[in-house]
């Protein structure tokens, strides 16, 4: 499947990409700047944000290095884009450690795992470095804010777009990679709240395909043979849906099942191009990556506290637009 290989590189980032919503979290209302950052800003020395992405070698993570530099630029600060290589969350806890060790002025953090990182978050908080997270929230820290997309409201705008090409009565399959995940059961929540509209909608089957590429695959297949009068698709993740708009190009079905999911993987750009899947709902990931350095740099100057959640927002991407937007 040539889905396989970019796919099995991004699971690990499929699990923890969208973490619980930003108010699960308890950020520090106490929190002051460290003395030696307070005094930076009052010198109006340039400071030093490090953003960390939970995997720098996904495919994702090339808009949102796209999006720090930009705002590094605007802003006149010196912003580092990092991460450990390959994701693990010892090895981003360590980097994480460092950086806290030589002193750097705000932390943003897309968390590899939320209780591995949080203790990490808590410390740089205690020791007045401000910590935001963003893409991936950590609802067990007392980060300052949460730079990312609304989960539940993505749900809701998966709904919509589906029943626009699909229209108000049919059979919808729902797939995604790990449905006990609170990013899935937050977009889960959102698009049953969008379905629950109409009545003559039902939701036959959430289909948990786990996290191996060849068993998503084969849990689509069945899935699909079990369910043959299946009228729309959704797929909660970025890694089921192009598998499923490869299912559909191999069976004689793409363009007659209108499919809806998240993120714009460049397989994904292929077969919304191609007419397998219908849309995309895509997190803006380089505007993730630039709100993250904007929010540190309202802290460092003491301009404002961010609010508890930046919104980041959603875009639907179908075929009439795909083309104005690079694969992320």
């Amino acid at each position: 499947m040539t889905f396989v290989s970019k796919c099995a590189v991004l699971l690990s980032a499929a699990m923890t990409l969208m973490s619980a919503g930003a108010s699960a979290a308890t950020p520090d209302a106490n929190f002051q700047l460290a003395p030696a950052i307070k005094a930076q800003a009052a010198a109006k020395t340039k400071p030093t944000f490090v953003v960390s992405y939970h995997d720098p070698a996904l495919s994702v993570a090339a808009p949102m290095r796209k999006g720090v530099g930009l705002a590094a630029k605007e802003l006149n600060v010196n912003a580092v884009f990092t991460g450990p290589v390959g994701g693990g969350a010892e090895k981003q806890v360590a980097e994480l450690e460092n950086w806290i060790t030589k002193g750097v002025d705000g932390i943003a953090v897309s968390s590899s795992s939320t209780d591995a990182l949080a203790p990490v978050i808590n410390k740089a908080i205690a020791a007045g470095i401000p910590v935001v997270t963003f893409n991936t929230d950590n609802p067990a820290s007392h980060r300052l804010s949460f730079v990312g997309q609304d989960l539940a409201y993505s749900g809701v705008v998966m709904g919509d777009t589906l029943v626009k090409h699909m229209g108000q009565k049919g059979k919808v399959l729902v797939f995604t990679v790990d449905a006990a995940a609170e990013w899935s059961k937050d977009r889960e929540k959102g698009l049953r709240q969008s379905l629950a509209k109409y009545p003559n909608i039902a939701i036959v089957g959430l289909v948990n395909t786990s996290n191996e590429p060849q068993q998503i695959y084969a849990a689509i297949e069945n899935a699909m043979l079990a369910h043959q009068d299946v009228t729309g698709i959704v797929s909660l993740d970025c890694c089921s849906f192009p598998a499923i708009g490869q299912y559909l190009q191999r069976n004689g079905l793409a363009g007659k099942i209108p499919v809806v999911g998240s993120d714009l993987l460049p397989q994904t750009k292929d077969l919304i191009k191609g007419g397998a899947l219908t849309a995309t709902i895509s997190q803006n990931p380089q505007r993730q990556g630039h709100d993250a350095v904007v929010v540190l740099n309202q802290i460092f100057t003491g301009a404002k506290m961010p609010d508890s959640h930046t919104d980041t927002g959603v875009q639907v991407i179908d075929r009439a637009s795909v083309d104005q937007h690079a694969a992320e």
